[in-house]
């Protein structure tokens, strides 16, 4: 196995169980999340575009609330015990939930409970992941490695769209939100493990413990900083594009399919495309693009495909069209924004990576996505169509391509110096 990693992704012999650790919590959450993502989003079309739309102020609120209470538990409790006692919640959650959509499937109040919960927790999950392995992997491991690791990422978002694709039409959605807890029991198991790695490898006594301080000490820290500033810009630039994409997406299928079902095989079916697109980009070029390019290209390359894909729906704003450049937006963060958003975080402290960086990568982002949300309703009730939306993604694109090329400059100097 070392050997096959090692020719691989470049797996040093030392770390192959750390990273085949990493790999396989980052398959079970994501694999749990996207087996319920076609799930919200058929959620998403009961509810209708414009409540949908709305959802997203109550999504930024649970994000905000949710950020500060999660300060309050790294404060105080030792992550040993934290990290896999938040993946059980999930579990039990998604059990609850599938009790609540059993007794009525169409029950709006549940859809929307359902739908800002899974909108928080996704982030949430996959912030906490990465704040982990950024403790596990110094900053030369990461550009080796986390493009590896995320396509473990990956495999769970085939896994996971898959099952929902094979067997919701027998199960039903409550079935599907029963697999994806079943999920979540291999991610603490996986978590164990690679908490144990990490304890014996680091040269500190007790070096799983909490970590103190203030649980809002996030919004100071990324107010004095510039650096993350822009993270945070950056960020919020992906939402937006993100949020043109998404609500376009709703609207066509929900008039294209009529039942709950078929819309759900839909969603899973993109997915499922997602996850096969960026699973051999992480495996074979990721960590050979950030080793021999740097960040700076892992950064820049989406958003510029990005923008030449508003451009397309400028052009013809079919569902097919608009399903593609979510492919690729969706794809190509994966395989390379996403790495290259964590390798920004690699030199710097503890509690910045934790703290500040799941600020940015909660609250921000879902606050993103409700101001892009309401942009939208605004731009249609001004009669905007596809030209007008994909003019206006477009924009934002290539204003995200700056700050991109921004960070990933400075990263790569700061890494040269370094060195």
């Amino acid at each position: 196995m070392g050997r096959l990693l090692g020719r691989v992704a470049n797996v040093e012999p030392g770390e192959v169980t750390a990273v085949l650790a990493a790999f396989f919590l980052i398959f079970f959450v994501l694999g749990g999340y996207f087996a319920v993502r076609p799930v919200r989003e058929t959620f998403g079309t009961i509810l209708g575009r414009s409540r949908t739309e709305d959802l997203w102020g109550a999504t930024f609120l649970g994000a905000l609330i949710i950020v500060p209470v999660y300060g309050a538990l790294l404060s105080r409790v030792r992550r040993g015990i934290l990290l896999p006692l938040i993946y059980a919640v999930v579990a039990l959650s998604l059990l609850g939930f599938a009790i609540a959509i059993h007794a009525d499937e169409h029950d709006p109040r549940v859809a929307a409970a359902f739908y800002v919960w899974i909108s928080v927790m996704n982030l949430m999950l996959v912030s906490v992941f990465w704040s982990f392995a950024l403790e596990v992997f110094d900053g030369g491991q990461a550009k080796r490695l986390f493009g590896f690791i995320a396509a473990g990422g990956t495999a769970g978002g085939l896994f996971g769209p898959a099952v929902t694709m094979a067997t919701v039409r027998y199960i039903g959605n409550t079935g599907v939100l029963v697999l994806s807890a079943i999920l979540f029991l291999g991610a603490i198991v996986a978590q164990r493990v690679l908490l144990r790695v990490w304890t014996r490898a680091v040269p500190v006594a007790r070096p799983d413990r909490a970590l103190g301080g203030n649980p809002f000490a996030g919004f100071s820290i990324l107010a004095r900083s510039p650096y993350l500033l822009m993270i945070a810009g950056f960020v919020f630039l992906l939402s937006i594009a993100n949020s043109i994409l998404y609500f376009e997406q709703l609207y066509l299928v929900e008039h294209a399919y009529a039942d709950t079902a078929s819309r759900t095989q839909v969603f899973a079916r993109i997915d499922f495309a997602v996850q096969a697109l960026a699973i051999g980009s992480q495996l074979f070029i990721t960590g050979r693009v950030a080793k021999r390019l740097g960040v700076t290209a892992l950064l820049t390359l989406v958003p510029a495909l990005v923008a030449i894909g508003f451009g397309a729906i400028a052009l013809s704003g079919t569902l097919g069209v608009v399903i593609t450049v979510t492919i690729v937006r969706r794809a190509g963060e994966y395989a390379f924004l996403r790495p290259g958003r964590e390798m920004l975080f690699s030199r710097l402290d503890t509690e910045t990576k934790y703290k500040a960086k799941n600020l940015i990568d909660v609250p921000v982002y879902r606050g993103a996505d409700y101001a892009s949300a309401q942009f939208a309703k605004a731009l249609e009730h001004l009669g905007f169509t596809s030209v007008g939306f994909g003019v206006v993604g477009a924009a934002c694109a290539i204003l995200w391509l700056g700050v991109g090329g921004w960070l990933g400059r400075r990263n790569d100097r700061a890494v040269s110096a370094a060195s």
